[in-house]
């Protein structure tokens, strides 16, 4: 593997690239993902878009009614770009850290910064001081650019050590600097294979794992999943709950619409009567939530509006059979599922249209192709379950990061999750790998479980692990909030079991029931079943027979 001469000043990210012999397999097989050697992202998605179509053409609308054509994007990117490399000597290679909620001037920061010749650091602004810092200790910003609102936590977390760009509020740094600019730059000529973008995973424990992306991946995600499942069309009005810190959200709001000319509807807050009065007001064609975005929707009676849309996308999480059948009953809106990853920058298995079977997450997205994997890596027969592997035009390459050797084996991307293949080639979730639950010998899927129990008229949500039991190997182990005004008791659980159990086999029930006033989730919205399983773990050592007593 010979990388192309980087453009990079600082050459922090080739630095700490993983050595070649740890990269997954890297495949360009169609005619679009054949780049050239010096290929800058933001230049490709925003200059070359501005001279396809004009700059008067809407690129962007935020929830307070402020509306930004390209020709205004690109201007107050590049007077952001100057600001950056003038005013703070950024050069080519240094770090930015984005800490700025779902606003069009988060999109113009996070061009600049490519445009600059830079890399971006994607944060949520829901993280804390702790898991800033640890981000921050692995990625080295040279630059924070933070909104006004979220700037307690980032002090806390660096101290007076990176400057910082204050966007908005009586502080205004960033828009004040910017102003006096000129507006004229032209984009860094970086190799298509310099890194453009380092994206923290999601829920993480510990050291966080932080993914490097380069200028051609992230065209590469368009040219493929946005181009041959979505079928993007300039005329298309995007919208979602995803943060653009997270990588569903920065394809499906960002890059997806940019690489095709169409715009976005971006809002800071994103519940399910958001959306839905999103949908009404701006003709929203394509939307992108999680599973439960779509199940809330119909809970708050908007049905209505999934019927306006071209396009559900659903990813984030499994898609319930449950769940998509409810949408189409309800709206005729037939939702497209797909998998992704952080480390593979979105999706990779998808379907659309009449090739969408309910129940089944798809078939490769062109570009792309998969297989299942038993424990010492061999193809395993269709119809068994076994470890997704992927390989394609993105991969997984962790920035300094020993775990790199457990996403990669013998080139192909394993995803952690647990699927099966059926004779026609479609993929069919089981669970993530570390959700698989065996008791008494059978395998267990958790979603399978969390589907079924959603479909109770009392429940709002749950989430489901295994519960080490000494008899059974583990237990399934049920954690639920239920709707208003339901009462948490055995006549509750009671109910539940019952339910599961008229729907599934009887060795998938819940044995156990725990009644919570919320789930934890990660600020992108994914269910955060480790924090349960810590829970059941605290709990049984401070009741073993050996646990030290309290003085």
């Amino acid at each position: 593997m010979t990388l192309t001469p980087s453009a990079h000043v600082d050459t922090f990210a080739r630095d700490n690239l993983p050595p070649a012999e740890a990269w997954p397999v890297l495949e360009h097989t169609l005619p679009e993902l054949q780049y050239p050697e010096r290929l800058n992202a933001a230049e490709a998605l925003l200059d070359q878009t501005v001279s396809r179509f004009g700059p008067h053409r809407i690129a962007l609308r935020a929830e307070n009614g402020d509306v930004w054509t390209y020709g205004r994007l690109q201007e107050q990117a590049n007077r952001i770009a100057q600001v950056l490399t003038e005013n703070y000597g950024i050069v080519p290679g240094n770090r930015v850290l984005l800490r700025i909620p779902n606003n069009p001037w988060a999109v113009a920061a996070w061009f600049a910064v490519v445009k600059a010749g830079a890399i971006v650091i994607t944060t949520m602004v829901a993280w804390r001081s702790s898991e800033l810092t640890k981000v921050a200790a692995k990625t080295r910003p040279n630059l924070v650019i933070v909104d006004h609102r979220f700037t307690e936590d980032l002090a806390a977390a660096l101290g007076e050590t990176v400057p910082t760009l204050v966007l908005g509020g009586n502080d205004d740094v960033l828009i004040r600097a910017a102003d006096q600019k000129s507006g004229d730059f032209a984009a860094v000529q970086t190799a298509a294979d310099d890194v453009a973008l380092l994206g923290p995973t999601s829920g993480t424990t510990g050291v966080p794992k932080v993914t490097m992306h380069f200028h051609r991946d992230i065209l590469a995600i368009a040219d493929t999943f946005a181009h041959h499942i979505l079928h993007i069309q300039p005329d298309d009005v995007c919208a979602g709950s995803p943060p653009l810190a997270f990588t569903f959200g920065l394809g499906g709001l960002v890059i997806f619409p940019f690489r095709f000319g169409a715009s976005s509807v971006l809002l800071e807050r994103s519940g399910p009567t958001a959306l839905a009065d999103a949908i009404d007001s701006y003709g929203v064609t394509v939307l992108y939530t999680a599973p439960t975005g779509y199940r809330a929707m119909l809970k708050e009676g908007r049905a209505d509006a999934l019927r306006k849309l071209r396009i559900g996308v659903s990813a984030g999480e499994h898609l319930p059979r449950e769940t998509f059948e409810a949408v189409e009953q309800q709206s005729g809106l037939r939702l497209i599922d797909g998998i992704g990853a952080t480390e593979m920058l979105h999706v990779f298995i998808s379907a659309a249209g009449d090739d969408i079977r309910p129940g089944a997450t798809g078939r490769p997205v062109p570009g792309y192709r998969a297989t299942v994997l038993d424990d010492d890596g061999h193809e395993v027969p269709a119809g068994t379950l076994g470890r997704l592997a992927i390989i394609g035009p993105t991969g997984c390459r962790y920035l300094d990061d020993d775990r790199q050797a457990d996403y990669v084996k013998n080139g192909w991307n394993l995803t952690g999750d647990t699927y099966r293949q059926d004779e026609d080639g479609y993929f069919v979730y089981g669970a993530r790998s570390d959700s698989m639950i065996v008791a008494a010998g059978y395998n267990i899927g958790a979603p399978e479980v969390e589907a079924v129990i959603d479909t109770h008229p009392d429940v709002a949500e749950s989430a489901v692990v295994g519960r080490p039991d000494p008899e059974k190997g583990a237990i399934v182990n049920a954690f639920i909030v239920l709707r208003p005004g339901v009462a948490a008791d055995d006549a509750a659980r009671e109910s539940i079991q019952a339910h599961v159990h008229s729907r599934v086999a009887t060795y998938k029930v819940p044995r156990r029931i725990d009644f919570l006033e919320t789930l934890p989730r990660n600020p992108s919205g994914k269910l955060q079943h480790f924090i349960l399983r810590e829970w059941i773990a605290a709990e049984l050592a401070a009741t073993a027979p050996n646990a030290p007593k309290e003085a």
